[in-house]
């Protein structure tokens, strides 16, 4: 019995060994899944992570972007606003004004109207000791501005510049040479004639057909007759040179002397 049991013993302790081995086979390769599983889940993980981070960094890039857009934006604004304030600030300075220019229009208006009218008074006075040349022409403009200060239907600033104007043009008068025809009462009898005005030295006239020349005594506030012999040629030349029939040259033309002014 006991032989028996010592034959069997070592077959026992075989079997044993060879279950133990088994199952520690089994347990290691179970513990390598286990790990590889574990490091296919990090690694999901990560790349989880990963994407979410790429994710993260694209929104901050896309926030950056719009910031610099925004900013510039309001660096625009930031410009145009200041140019608005300039010019809001203009615009007030220029309602200040015009309200002052609004409360001192009517003293304004009572001032203009007594130096209108003796600029018109002075006009007429310097027209009747001038030069009677196209007398009536200058006379009925006086006319004509005298009856629009009477007038309500015209500004102020409209009468002044008509009467400036008018000044503008007896002004020209004195600069220019100039032709005209008219009527002249000469030895009791009218005669057409035509009138050489050169500024306001000399006005002469000369009857159709050039059989009387005579010219403006000034002094003498008359007209006079002149010698032909010395003037009927010179006057024709003149008018022709006026009505730019020949080019200028120069002309003998009767000419008040100066006289002295007492103070």
């Amino acid at each position: 019995m006991n032989k028996v049991l010592q034959r069997a013993l070592p077959r026992a302790l075989v079997l044993a060994t060879a279950a133990m081995a088994g199952l520690a086979g089994t347990a290691s390769a179970a513990t390598v899944q286990e790990i590889i599983s574990a490091g296919q889940a990090r690694a999901e993980a990560a790349k989880a992570d990963q994407k979410r981070v790429e994710q993260v960094a694209d929104q901050i890039e896309q926030l950056v972007v719009d910031y610099q857009t925004e900013a510039k934006v309001v660096d625009g604004l930031k410009v145009y606003n200041s140019l608005l304030q300039r010019q809001i600030d203009n615009q007030e300075a220029e309602m200040t004004a015009i309200s002052d220019s609004i409360t001192n229009v009517e003293l304004i208006e009572r001032q203009i109207t007594p130096l209108m009218t003796r600029m018109l008074d002075g006009l007429e006075a310097f027209v009747s000791l001038d030069t009677p040349f196209l007398l009536d022409e200058r006379q009925d403009r006086i006319v004509r501005l005298r009856d629009m200060m009477d007038r309500s239907d015209v500004t102020p600033a409209e009468k002044l510049r008509q009467i400036l104007e008018a000044y503008s043009i007896e002004n020209d008068y004195g600069r220019t040479i100039e032709a005209y025809k008219g009527s002249l009462d000469v030895a009791g009898r009218t005669l057409e004639v035509d009138f050489l005005r050169i500024g306001r030295v000399s006005l002469t006239y000369q009857s159709v057909g050039g059989g009387v020349t005579g010219a403006w005594d000034n002094n003498a506030r008359d007209w006079v007759e002149l010698p032909p012999e010395t003037y009927k040629t010179q006057v024709a030349e003149g008018l022709r040179v006026a009505r730019k029939q020949i080019a200028p040259d120069l002309i003998v033309a009767p000419v008040a002397a100066p006289t002295e002014v007492t103070q």
